[in-house]
């Protein structure tokens, strides 16, 4: 036999034994290349680079995105899946409404022994879910990738977005995160779970978007989904948020999502309504909330600059306990 090998009388072995160039050093010795050689390309100005311990990447530049999830998979080994913010990309979830995150998360199973490395934060569980195949690789359902990336954060606006957008666009109901965070392990679940729990008093989840939005305002809304009448008791209507010294609502209109003839009927009634109190109101699209959030707000701004400029009209909230 050859002292260089199989690997060199047949270098295309090199990639048929590879993924996409990622490769297990031990894959490399079972073709009789030395540890010796495979430390030896790998330094600078070699052929090849180290991208995780006991994984290579077969060229030198700087690894992409795949071939990161690759090498995050070889390090976990067979039964591993990617969770969190990277699953949930793969899962369809917009870029923009996902948090920055380097690095991969994967889930292996409890009784195995793996550490985290480098970019691969290795979780083990005893809840390992059944995988979602995506372009061959294996994720977390999106629920649990969802949960999981909520666990690693911090602040409310990140857990907000990542939630409202799993919601809208990944279809995931707030039930079933709400059962998630609640059945797997409650480190880091404070945020999300909190957030969940107040989402249950808002109509859709199109008004949580909003109410996110609504703390970058100068002047906040004073109630959510208050009833609202007239000086004569007379009922008018129901915003999703209402400013009570200038008489402003800001309703998140349903017929972006839903089209109903019906609905758009009783939109109409109700603006109507509003238009003959002296109300000044806001009407938004859930999708404008997703595409033009600036838009949103600049709009607001304006509006409650020209609500507190006229006399506040003779409207009332009406009290819930009576």
């Amino acid at each position: 036999m050859n002292k260089r090998g199989r690997w060199a009388e047949h270098p295309e072995l090199l990639q048929q034994r590879s993924r996409q160039g990622v490769i297990k050093a031990t894959t490399l010795e079972s073709l009789d290349m030395s540890s010796k050689v495979i430390y030896r390309r790998c330094l600078p100005g070699g052929p090849w680079q180290r991208l995780l311990p006991g994984i290579i990447l077969l060229h030198q530049a700087s690894p992409t995105v795949e071939e990161r999830v690759i090498g995050a998979l070889l390090h976990a080994g067979p039964r591993a899946l990617v969770t969190g913010v990277e699953a949930c990309r793969r899962h369809g979830l917009r870029p923009r409404e996902l948090p920055p995150d380097d690095d991969i998360h994967v889930l292996i199973p409890h009784e195995h022994k793996v550490r985290s490395a480098d970019f691969v934060t290795v979780e083990r569980t005893r809840r390992l879910p059944e995988p979602r195949i995506r372009d061959d690789v294996p994720l977390a359902p999106l629920v649990r990738a969802t949960t999981d990336a909520c666990r690693r954060l911090r602040t409310v606006e990140p857990v907000g977005r990542l939630l409202v957008e799993a919601i809208q666009r990944g279809r995931c109901s707030p039930e079933a995160l709400a059962h998630e965070l609640n059945t797997g392990t409650k480190r880091g679940t404070a945020i999300p779970r909190r957030i969940l729990g107040e989402w249950k008093d808002l109509y859709s989840v199109a008004e949580a978007r909003a109410k996110i939005l609504s703390r970058s305002l100068t002047f906040q809304p004073s109630h959510w989904n208050p009833d609202i009448c007239d000086s004569r008791g007379e009922y008018i209507g129901r915003p999703d948020a209402w400013w009570d010294d200038v008489a402003l609502a800001w309703e998140i209109d349903s017929f972006d999502f839903h089209f109903y003839r019906e609905d758009y009927r009783r939109t109409v009634l109700r603006n109507t309504r509003y238009a003959t109190a002296g109300i000044t109101v806001v009407q938004t699209l859930p999708s404008q909330l997703m595409t033009d959030p600036a838009g949103v707000l600049a709009e607001l701004e304006a509006a409650h600059l020209a609500a507190s400029a006229r006399p506040r009209p003779p409207v009332n909230l009406i009290s819930r306990a009576a």
